[in-house]
């Protein structure tokens, strides 16, 4: 990958920092020379192989209507029958961000060369994707196996000129967009109905976007917990290297490393050693807590095994994108078309239920911790619900606590697992299905309202470090954050609405 002339030039592999420059940056893409050269061989091969021969879905009908054998002079018709048939789709339609991804991963999917699609179509893809046109495509429909057919149904319905796009903030019809941009609906050559519909690319995509911003919630929750301790005047020891690299797990060292670089500079933390193993204490009942509550000294085994799943998801995903999750895959280096099932989308189920429960937990750790924050009886130093106003009178972040914990109980519940909710359909030829696409929508609600009890949290400590007027002793890191967050929110004492700057603070965590 390299950038020319302002795009940027793709293979047929892509690595996450790359897609999250084309997903949520925008960048425009060209495709590699010898992609399309493939691209060619793989079209040639199969336009010639399929000649006098008996191949799903270019010449039979489709899913159990396979044993039906479809005249030539249909043919045609028969694939744009697939689009038109499957376009059943129903609920709101997909943001832009994840219908971009979508587009992303289709692409992918083509530029393997083992789908037999003509170039043409590979690069009115690109061009939708360079132009930000957004197909029109609904929240349900997808079983997750023959892929996201009826989600992707739509997004072919828009390449040939039928459906509905989202173009320049506002809904076209596609056809008048192409008209504008001077971009001509694809004809279909061979296969390419059924090769746009047949695969992962809905749940990869909406996937793809869940992780990312579930990376950023990682390092927002690790953030947190480090003002946590602060506030708390914990001792550092629970971040330690030595403590933490006792327990052979990545994650853990891992996030224990990030916590010592967070706060590294500041003199809220105590020293265990200074404090307890120096000099003579004769203390008989301590005031400050020797061990702090779990949702602060905890957070290395708390946050490792998410960062871990973070990277299993990410090398599933990647893998995901960057393969042929067609049916049948035309191999022109073999000289073959095999039928098979690179459609059905069990690793990205498995991975998205993993992931949501991930940021479950995460979640529940920032409501706990916000509940610190909030109960004067725990914390010990600390105005109830962090109230600067009048005791009684005012009401400080009392009702924020409902939102944070209403949403985290959703949360929970959410992340029951759709992986193993197959329900067979299809005449029973889909008799064991992923269920994927209802699994990364799922988790992308999950990841919606983790943002949402984040965003409460981040106020609320803000609002502790005023308090407490420990501004000057955090660390350089986490005085960045205060000023940030302040800068959107500022100190309040009376009672004010906050819906406005919970949504404000969201749109800061998820830069």
């Amino acid at each position: 990958m390299f950038i020319n002339n302002k795009k940027m030039i793709i293979g047929n592999t892509l690595d996450l920092a790359t897609i999250e420059k084309i997903v949520f940056e925008g960048e425009k893409i060209q495709i590699e020379e010898k992609v399309i050269y493939d691209l060619k061989s793989s079209f040639e091969f199969l336009k010639e192989f399929s000649r006098n021969r008996v191949i799903y879905g270019i010449n039979t009908g489709f899913g159990p209507m396979a044993q039906y054998r479809v005249d030539d002079a249909d043919l045609a018709k028969l694939q744009y029958n697939i689009i038109r048939s499957h376009s059943t789709g129903a609920g709101k339609p997909l943001e832009p961000i994840y219908v971009r991804a979508a587009m992303l991963a289709r692409l992918m999917t083509f530029l393997q060369a083992r789908s037999g699609v003509h170039p043409d179509l590979v690069m009115l893809l690109v061009a939708f994707i360079n132009h930000e046109i957004y197909p029109m495509i609904p929240e349900h429909g997808s079983v997750g196996a023959s892929g996201d057919l009826v989600q992707l149904a739509h997004l072919a319905l828009a390449l040939i000129g039928e459906g509905e796009v989202f173009y320049k903030g506002e809904w076209h019809h596609s056809s008048d967009v192409m008209n504008e941009l001077h971009l001509q609906p694809f004809e279909i050559k061979i296969r390419e109905g059924l090769a746009v519909t047949n695969g992962t690319g809905v749940m990869t995509g909406i996937g793809l976007v869940n992780l990312i911003q579930a990376k950023r919630l990682l390092k927002w929750s690790v953030s947190a917990s480090v003002v946590m301790n602060e506030i708390a005047s914990s001792y550092d020891d629970c971040m330690s290297d030595v403590l933490n690299s006792v327990k052979r797990h990545k994650g853990q060292k891992a996030i224990a490393q990030w916590m010592r670089e967070a706060s590294a500079g500041s003199v809220c933390l105590k020293n265990r050693e200074d404090e307890l193993y120096t000099g003579t204490n004769s203390e008989k009942k301590f005031v400050h807590k020797l061990q702090p509550y779990y949702s602060l000294r905890c957070v290395p085994q708390i946050l490792g095994p998410v960062y871990d799943e973070l990277v299993n998801a990410e090398e599933v995903l990647v893998n995901e994108i960057n393969s042929a999750c067609d049916n049948p895959i035309v191999d022109f280096t073999t000289q073959m078309v095999y039928h098979g099932g690179n459609f059905h989308g069990d690793y990205v189920s498995y991975e998205m239920d993993k992931l949501k429960m991930a940021v479950t937990k995460l979640t529940m750790l920032t409501e706990r911790q916000l509940n610190y924050l909030f109960h004067d009886k725990i914390n010990g130093i600390l105005p109830p619900f962090l109230n600067h106003g009048v005791l009684g009178l005012n009401y400080g972040m009392q009702a924020c606590q409902f939102t944070a914990t209403s949403t985290t109980a959703e949360c929970q519940m959410l992340s029951n697992p759709m992986y193993v909710h197959s329900i067979p359909n299809n005449n029973e030829n889909q008799d064991i299905v992923s269920m994927g696409t209802n699994s990364a929508l799922i988790t992308l609600r999950v990841i919606e309202n983790s943002f949402q009890v984040m965003a409460i949290h981040y106020i609320a400590l803000v609002q502790a470090i005023d308090w407490l007027k420990i501004q000057d002793k955090i660390s350089p890191q986490s005085y960045e954050i205060y000023e940030q967050v302040r800068a959107l929110v500022p100190l309040f004492v009376e009672d004010t609405t906050k819906y406005k700057e919970i949504a404000s603070i969201i749109e800061y965590l998820k830069k």
